[in-house]
Formats: C-alpha cells, structure tokens, sequence
C-alpha cells in the first residue's frame, strides 16, 4: 500500500467517491451532498483557510484502488486555545477494515502534523465550525444519519481506539416524538421564565434576516466562544452560517429569547433534510435540485433537527432551555403541525446542563458520536474535556 496526497481534480473525484464503494450495501447510509465535502476543501468556499491548513490523502491497495482516506488540518485560531498542547486535527477518514492502511493513514497525518509543530490531534473533526462532521459515531447504527453528520462502520471505533487516540468527550443526540407530552417539571419552569418581565420569545423572520443573523452571532460568542475549543464567530461567519442554512429554513422552528429587547438565547431548529438529500445521490445537480423542490414542496421531510442551543451566561440556569422549548411547542404540537420527530443533536457529555434540559424535554440518547484525542507523547498524562 502507499498513501497519495490528493492534489488534483481526479484524486479529489476519488476521495469523493471512496464511501460511495465502501457503503454500497449499507441501508442506512446517506451520501452526503459532493458540494458539501468538497467545499470543505476550497480555500475560496472555506473560511477557516485565513487562519488555517489542511492537506488530504488517499491509501492506494495492491490493486491500484483506493482503499482509505483521510485529512489533516490545522486551525490556528483553536489550536493552544484551553489545551495543555498544540492540537492539530483529522478527519474524513473513510477505509476498509484494514488496521494496516488505517494506521497507514493515521502515521501520515500525525507525521504531517507533527512537522507543523503540533503535539497532539483530534479526530474525526471538521476543518471547520463543529456542527459539521464532528465525531465518530460508536452507537446508533440503525438509524439514517443527519445532515452533515458522520456516520461510519462500527469497526471504525476499534480502529481508532487501537491506534491509541482516547476519548476526549461523547456527543449525544437525543429522539422524541414532536407531540408527546412534556414533564410537568419542565412546563412549570418554562412558564415562569416565560411570565418573568423582561423575557419575551419570537421566532425568526426571513424579511428580518440580517438582525437574526447578528443576534444569533452576539449570543453565539458569549455562550459558546468561552468553550474549550471553540473559535469566536465573525460577523462575516455568522452571514455564511446564515446563508447556508437559508435554502431550508423554516423560520417557525427557530427561535430567540430576549431580555429587555437584548437578545439572550436561541434555539435553532432546522427541517432534517437528509431526508431529502438521500434522493440526490450527492448530485445538487439541474436534476438534483428539482427533486430537492419536489420533495421540499410535498412536505417529505417529516423530522425536525433539534441543532444548537444557545444561552448567554449571566442567563443560564433561570430555564431559558425550556422556555424555547415550550415556545417551538407551542407552535409545533397545535398550529403547524408539519413534523412528526425530533433529534436534538451535537450534546457533548462535557455539558451536563445541557443533558439534564434534554431529558426534561423527554428525550432519549438515540446516537452517540465519539471527539477522540492522540497525544503523540504517550508518557504525558491524558485529560478528558473538562466538565463545563
């Protein structure tokens, strides 16, 4: 076997196309959108690219075929930020169950990333915010992943784990039913913070895009910029997030909190539009889109992507969470009930809040993805996220 950077049009094709291979005959596997992996990659559609670099491969077998793919990255905005040392990261990985060309392509990124001065990686991470391709999934195989979500075979685990990379935290997602009933707990919490004067709830409004887009980036660097590893957003950031999510907004199941007019918190909630997507095969070609609007405009998509919760710190704790909960509720279980389910994605283990909220809302953990941390100097003492 030997490992080839990908450098070219045709290598790029073929790292598109490897899990095209790999998954063919597995029901449960959605192929992302080709845009959507390559743009990762393109220093004009990526951001990250200003303060960052990355590199790709691709392990070639004896026959001349692919047979594993990785990336390396480095975002120099996350890299000593809240660690004991320079971390770099990977992602992307794709490879047959072979520990041979795995650790193949684990050594190649860690030698990479080693040169750049890096003493430690993450995997399998995004180059990128993390609410993309963050984290290996380990549980919750039988169900259909995500938009933007990674899911992989379940050798994959044992793979990384014996190459020595250790769990660094667990993302949960949580499942429900949209119009099953809340605990008693959290309805009497909400309605008081929901009565409290000063609190008033709203959802978005697309004629009012641009004063979302800033509310949700003010609450977005006070609630989550002070998280270990996590990059303040730009107003030009906060756009682009805007801007990509816009073409399946549904401005009903988004919502904000505010404090004396201040925004304070969000809830954002998206239509799960892998629900769509698995009907494209990757293409968001001519043919693509229109199979897009046919599937967007007869309402196919019947589960709601429960995505981000924000709440500024000096708000925290008063039951904001489920106040908007109650708020998006109100509107999903009684005036517009267009979605049956709910996944409440991306809840690290390193956020118990966060967790005891979900469960209030009557949730159960229905997958679980895996940060993994390599220290490339096994004598240092490893330390999981801190509890935050």
């Amino acid at each position: 076997m030997q490992v080839i950077e990908v450098n070219s049009k045709a290598l790029s094709k073929k790292f598109i196309a490897l899990p095209v291979k790999l998954y063919k005959n597995e029901p449960n596997w959605i192929r992302p959108l080709d845009k959507d992996i390559d743009n990762v990659f393109d220093p004009d559609k990526n951001k990250t690219f200003r303060h960052g670099e990355c590199i790709r491969w691709l392990v070639i077998d004896a026959k001349g075929e692919p047979a594993g793919r990785i990336a390396a990255f480095i975002n120099k905005k996350t890299v000593s930020k809240d660690n004991d040392q320079p971390t770099g990261g990977v992602g992307f990985f794709e490879c047959v169950n072979d520990k041979d060309a795995a650790f193949l392509l684990f050594d190649t990124a860690k030698k990479w990333l080693e040169s750049k001065g890096m003493e430690a990686m993450d995997g399998p991470v995004n180059f990128g915010e993390r609410d993309k391709w963050w984290g290996l999934l380990v549980d919750g195989f039988h169900i259909e992943p995500n938009y933007c979500c990674n899911y992989n075979f379940p050798y994959y685990q044992e793979l990384f784990e014996a190459y020595g990379f250790q769990v660094y935290f667990k993302q949960f997602t949580f499942g429900r039913k949209v119009r099953d009933p809340f605990s008693p707990r959290l309805m009497e919490k909400a309605e008081k913070v929901m009565k409290e004067p000063g609190y008033t709830f709203r959802h978005l409004e697309i004629g009012k895009l641009d004063k979302y887009t800033e509310d949700f980036r003010i609450v977005y660097n006070k609630a989550w910029a002070r998280h270990k590893g996590v990059a303040e957003m730009s107003s030009l950031q906060a756009k682009n997030v805007i801007r990509q999510m816009k073409p399946i907004i549904d401005e009903k199941i988004i919502w904000y909190g505010y404090y004396n007019d201040e925004p304070v918190a969000f809830y954002i909630n998206l239509p799960e539009v892998n629900q769509i997507f698995k009907h494209v095969n990757g293409k968001l070609d001519l043919i693509g889109k229109l199979k897009f609007l046919w599937h967007k405009y007869t309402k196919s998509c019947n589960k709601m992507l429960g995505l981000v919760f924000g709440i500024v710190p000096e708000h925290q704790g008063k039951g904001l969470e489920g106040a908007l909960v109650m708020a998006t509720a109100q509107m999903v279980q009684k005036d517009y009930q267009r979605y049956d389910d709910l996944e409440m994605n991306w809840i690290g283990d390193f956020n118990p809040k966060m967790i005891r909220v979900v469960e209030q809302v009557g949730g159960d953990i229905v997958k679980t993805h895996i940060t993994y941390r390599k220290l490339f100097d096994e004598s240092k003492p490893f330390k999981r996220c801190p509890v935050q």
